[in-house]
């Protein structure tokens, strides 16, 4: 499996980890996930608004918690500076875990940023998380994390992104090169939104997935994990899901390749915010 630094972090992670987000049928999101981690997808995504996926992870990693990459998110209702504590020990005995690798705030909460930040910083010096980030934020937004976090370095912001939604491309992904925070792009296939068979998005992409021998969804992933500092969390709920996502990677979209995806899945020329589902 292919990796890559995480952001400021020394642990290369691989560029295509799990995502948990609604899944429903916890014993095949189990079989998938533990096919996911053998096929070198250790980089397991949760939250606490994601109810029973911690309880559906804490299995899966019990004998092996030093195989996996762990991220579980604070909800900003609880992201006070208590809050963020409190909830952080809530998830930890959920996933039956001492620590998390990333600790990230789900959204932009109504509490100050600065205490949230605080609680962070307090948690990485405890040992309960090793390091903080963020998730829908603006280029603003991390600005003030950043500050917020003081000696601690923000390690990544996770955003929607797909071929459908390009819009972290205009301002969110540079300040995220520039700054060397890893950018994790949720829904990678667009929840519902992936190119249908038959349309100019879908026979763009069989046709690069052609030529490389792979499938229109591994060409997405691909594409979306082309460079630093790109990651992709596609959803892990059945085997065969997690088996066509491990094969998006290990292969090199040329600029012919990626002159044609601009061209049928443009970047929009101005964007307000930050997208989210």
């Amino acid at each position: 499996m292919e990796t890559r630094r995480f952001g400021p972090m020394d642990d290369k992670v691989p560029v295509i980890g799990q995502g948990t987000w609604q899944i429903s049928d916890r014993a095949g999101a189990r079989e998938a996930l533990d096919r996911g981690i053998r096929l070198g997808l250790t980089h397991i995504d949760t939250a606490e608004v994601y109810e029973g996926s911690e309880e559906t992870i804490a299995p899966v990693i019990r004998d092996r918690r030093d195989e996996v990459f762990l991220v579980s998110k604070v909800r900003p209702g609880n992201a006070s500076y208590k809050g963020t504590l409190a909830a952080c020990t809530r998830s930890l005995e959920r996933l039956g875990t001492d620590h998390l690798d990333v600790y990230l705030l789900h959204w932009p909460s109504q509490h100050p940023i600065e205490d949230t930040m605080r609680a962070m910083g307090e948690l990485i010096d405890d040992g309960k998380i090793r390091a903080a980030g963020v998730s829908n934020f603006s280029v603003e937004d991390m600005e003030a994390a950043i500050e917020g976090l003081g000696k601690n370095r923000l390690v990544c912001n996770q955003v929607i992104y797909h071929l459908e939604e390009r819009g972290v491309e205009v301002e969110v992904l540079p300040f995220c090169r520039d700054k060397g925070i890893a950018l994790v792009g949720y829904s990678p296939f667009g929840s519902g939104r992936f190119p249908s068979s038959g349309s100019a998005g879908r026979k763009a992409l069989d046709g690069i997935g052609k030529r490389h021998g792979k499938t229109a969804r591994q060409v997405a992933l691909r594409f979306l994990t082309r460079e630093a500092p790109l990651f992709a969390i596609p959803k892990a709920e059945k085997v065969r899901h997690v088996e066509d996502n491990a094969g998006g990677q290990g292969f090199t979209l040329d600029a012919e390749d990626l002159e044609r995806i601009d061209e049928v899945f443009p970047v929009p020329e101005h964007v307000v915010g930050v997208p989210t589902i």
